[in-house]
């Protein structure tokens, strides 16, 4: 048996828009379905919100979000969350980093750090922070 763990995310009516931005950054396939789709519609100002949407990408890259009806509290926090990409090529992790920046606010540069030949991390224009690193092997503890 397997088991992965994906990430998902929680918006206030831009999880599209999010879904579709990730998509275009990791290349990768965009599943959506709306409230009015799945016959659940909790507003009818919240129709063509996402009730469930994901990106698949070819790399392995995964990700699912919704927007949270307006009758739920619902607050965007404080980094309650990162966003973990990592690769093992660092030219890949570059391309990547440079397509996430559109927007975003820079809190560490993409860079050689004391524990991994790249990492940096940003917080993309949907307040959600991503931490992007080449990976390294550690010894188990």
């Amino acid at each position: 048996m397997t088991v992965t763990s994906t990430t998902h995310l929680n918006f206030r009516g831009d999880a599209r828009e999010a879904l579709e931005f990730y998509r275009s950054v990791f290349d990768g396939e965009l599943v959506v379905i709306t409230y009015a789709q799945m016959g659940d519609v909790p507003d009818p100002a919240e129709a063509d919100q996402v009730v469930w949407g994901q990106v698949t990408a070819p790399n392995g890259f995964r990700v699912m979000a919704f927007d949270v009806p307006a009758a739920r509290p619902w607050s965007r926090g404080d980094d309650p969350f990162f966003l973990s990409v990592r690769g093992d090529d660092a030219g890949e992790i570059a391309a990547l980093w440079a397509k996430l920046t559109d927007g975003a606010a820079i809190k560490v540069p993409l860079e050689p750090s004391r524990w991994a030949p790249l990492y940096g991390m940003l917080t993309d224009r949907f307040g959600v922070t991503w931490v992007l690193d080449v990976a390294v092997a550690y010894a188990a503890s």
